[in-house]
């Protein structure tokens, strides 16, 4: 019986009430307009509970910059949490409500970088990081931190998702 009771008010909590919107309002978090596609590409595409979404830079779209020769890892990581802002946009417009994903399944981050720069997690921490605020422990998905020598427009940082939907 006591169990019971404690699971009843963790289930009334405020904080599990919250809506990922609300999460990220709390952490001075706001989602920005999404980017239209650069080319000829959908931002998403839902196949069955599962939502694959497009690469994606900074909304509004900008912010160029190359690891290790014009930026360090505090500013790609800020570039990273941007992107990952930039997608929870896309997912909003996708699914109406962010609390209708269940999960971020997969992600997979590419840094522009030079050669020699080997921080590429640290970077996209910024994004995980963005996701926890949204989605707590449902925000954390394995994950792909790889180096790119360009991306489009010149951008940071550009991150896919695969993310499961109720």
């Amino acid at each position: 019986m006591r169990i019971a009771l404690i699971a009843l008010a963790l289930l009334a909590s405020p904080a599990l009430a919250e809506t990922p919107e609300q999460r990220l309002a709390k952490a001075g978090l706001t989602l920005p307009p999404p980017n239209a596609p650069i080319g000829l590409y959908v931002p998403a595409a839902r196949v069955g509970k599962l939502l694959f979404l497009a690469g994606h830079g900074e909304c509004p779209a900008g912010g160029a910059g190359k690891l290790g020769a014009t930026m360090d890892v505090a500013a790609g990581k800020a570039h990273a949490q941007r992107v990952g802002l930039c997608l929870l946009a896309t997912l909003k417009a996708e699914l109406g409500e962010l609390s209708r994903v269940k999960r971020v399944v997969k992600v997979m981050g590419l840094v522009n970088a030079t050669p020699e720069f080997t921080q590429h997690p640290e970077v996209m921490n910024g994004f995980s990081e963005v996701m926890v605020t949204a989605f707590g422990d449902a925000g954390k998905a394995p994950r792909v931190a790889a180096g790119a020598g360009s991306l489009p427009r010149g951008w940071p940082v550009e991150v896919d998702a695969i993310v499961e939907v109720k």
